[in-house]
């Protein structure tokens, strides 16, 4: 491995949802020590570093997006103790860990917000952010939640109303305390000081609302959180001196990271964030919105790359826990083609690449229906959206009983198809979608052009085939990635026709011979990498 290599820049992270992976004592719930008995499958795998969403104490609302105490786990996962034996097993092998820090807001049951409601006097009572009503006792302003519904309570002990940019449960911690500021710090430190290795911030952009709580201009939407044109409640200029703090106190300890959720953002918006001196990186969605379209792929990869320079750094992500996994927007049937080439794509750009539990075996979206449902989302807005339980079901390990999740019940339903699509079943398959993760991770690893190289497309309006270099000082490689059903031919000219070229991987043939007619045909779904020699 190239001796510059840093784990936050040049590797892959791999996200866990706790609930859905791995459950130790049988109670149905992943947790950490089922985490922990997983790390030597995350080796073979070949990921870097662990994001473990949130595992904080929690009403679950809103699945641990309503944080109860941030300096403790919930005892469904296990302990501190546990948490401490995962870091050190975790360090043990090489990989790191990301913890998952839920700050814009926290449960309505954590300590402070009880005594920040409890009276207007409270010390606590700033923390949050509290307002009298309008006249006619109405809401201060007229923002909405994401989760539905008016983003104000009234709280009828105080009078007063509490702002919730999610659900009522999830009042929003008022950043312009510099107790609360502290607080948050020291937060920081005590997971750094336990090892953990960087933080991925959720919804860090909207910490800060217009402190004088002006009115969102209107537009159309589908909901009336979509109504609204958020810049009065999101992406504030207060933020930018605050990430300069957390910066700063990131950077006191070695080689730890933060990567920022942008929410509704921009590209160039969420690029801004994402400079010398803030956060090391901040994610960028597009990707999710892409369709079957290279040319789609290809143009949101040039407007991605060209809001960074040398010292900025993108990420790149096709799925998460909260969108419809890669399989059910991509994929057809139980084919696996399509997986393969996204795979390819997503693990041969500059930047950090991360995965979704279940993607490396092309896990599909169960089907809830609405009587099992436990997303606050899907609970509220069914059937537009459904929710967001179907990208959470349970990790699919083997052909036994729950698919190895668990001894017991699971707290969700399994996917039909986990009767076969399992990492068993993959790993006995040479050709298997998770095997193509494996060589893609291991050929980036080996390959420095394909993690730091510039992107240089080769076909500028594709069709059907998308093919670029990845180009540093000292390696060329071709990316060749045919987004068709039938074989296509990519016409090579000039200099890289002349050039010789070695076979770094492909996924339907074995042995290269240099081409005659400068050209190359790809056969359907395939992915061709060569490496110039």
């Amino acid at each position: 491995m190239d001796s510059n290599f840093l784990w936050w820049r040049d590797g892959v992270i791999y996200q866990i949802y706790p609930r859905s992976f791995a459950d130790s004592n049988g109670d149905g719930i992943g947790d950490l020590q089922g985490i922990q008995s997983k790390l030597d499958y995350l080796v073979e795998l070949g990921v870097d570093a662990l994001w473990l969403s949130p595992i904080y104490p929690s009403p679950d609302v809103d699945f641990g997006y309503d944080v109860a105490d941030y300096t403790d786990v919930d005892p469904k996962y296990g302990t501190l103790a546990d948490f401490d034996a995962l870091v050190e097993a975790a360090h043990q092998r090489g990989l790191r860990i990301v913890m998952d820090l839920v700050l814009n807001h926290s449960s309505d049951q954590h300590p402070w917000f009880i005594q920040s409601r409890s009276s207007r006097d409270n010390p606590y009572r700033d923390w949050y952010i509290w307002r009298d009503p309008a006249p006619g006792k109405r809401p201060p302003n007229g923002w909405q939640s994401v989760f539905g519904g008016k983003a104000w309570e009234w709280d009828e002990t105080t009078g007063q109303y509490y702002y919730h940019m999610f659900c009522k449960e999830q009042p929003d911690l008022n950043w312009r305390n510099p107790r609360v500021r502290q607080a948050i710090r020291d937060v920081f430190r005590f997971w750094m000081e336990r090892g953990v290795d960087g933080f991925r911030l959720d919804v860090f952009n909207v910490y800060f609302k217009d402190d004088h709580l002006r009115e969102n201009p209107r537009r159309l939407g589908r909901r009336p959180f979509d109504s609204q044109v958020h810049i009065y409640d999101c992406d504030r200029p207060e933020m930018i001196p605050l990430l300069q703090e957390i910066r700063a106190l990131l950077d006191s300890y070695p080689e730890r990271y933060a990567v920022g959720e942008t929410f509704l953002s921009t590209t160039p918006k969420a690029a801004g964030y994402a400079r010398p001196g803030l956060l090391h990186a901040a994610f960028d969605f597009s990707f999710l919105q892409c369709k079957w379209d290279p040319a789609a792929f290809l143009k949101t990869i040039q407007a991605i790359d060209s809001q960074y320079s040398q010292d900025g750094w993108p990420t790149y992500v096709l799925g998460n826990h909260d969108v419809d996994r890669i399989a059910a927007r991509y994929g057809r049937g139980e084919d696996d083609e399509r997986l393969k080439v996204l795979a390819a794509l997503l693990l041969t750009l500059r930047g950090t690449p991360f995965l979704y539990q279940g993607e490396e075996i092309g896990m599909r979206n169960v089907h809830v229906p609405r009587g099992e449902m436990k997303d606050p989302v899907g609970l509220r807005y069914w059937p537009i959206p459904v929710g967001r339980d179907g990208e959470r079901s349970p990790m699919q390990w083997s052909g036994g009983a729950n698919a190895g999740f668990t001894s017991g019940t699971p707290w969700m339903r399994l996917h039909a198809n986990a009767a076969f699509r399992h990492v068993e079943s993959q790993r006995a398959r040479p050709d298997s979608l998770f095997h193509v993760y494996r060589r893609l991770l291991r050929l980036r690893k080996e390959l420095p052009a394909l993690r730091g190289g510039m992107f240089l497309p080769l076909n500028y309006e594709p069709r059907s085939l998308l093919a670029y270099l990845r180009k540093d000082e000292g390696q060329t490689v071709l990316v060749a990635l045919n987004f068709s059903h039938k074989r296509n031919r990519l016409v090579l000219g000039g200099e890289l026709a002349r050039s010789g070229w070695r076979l770094a991987y492909s996924s339907s043939r074995t042995e290269f011979t240099a081409p005659r007619d400068v050209s190359l045909l790809l056969e359907p779904y395939e992915v061709l990498i060569l490496v110039q020699q």
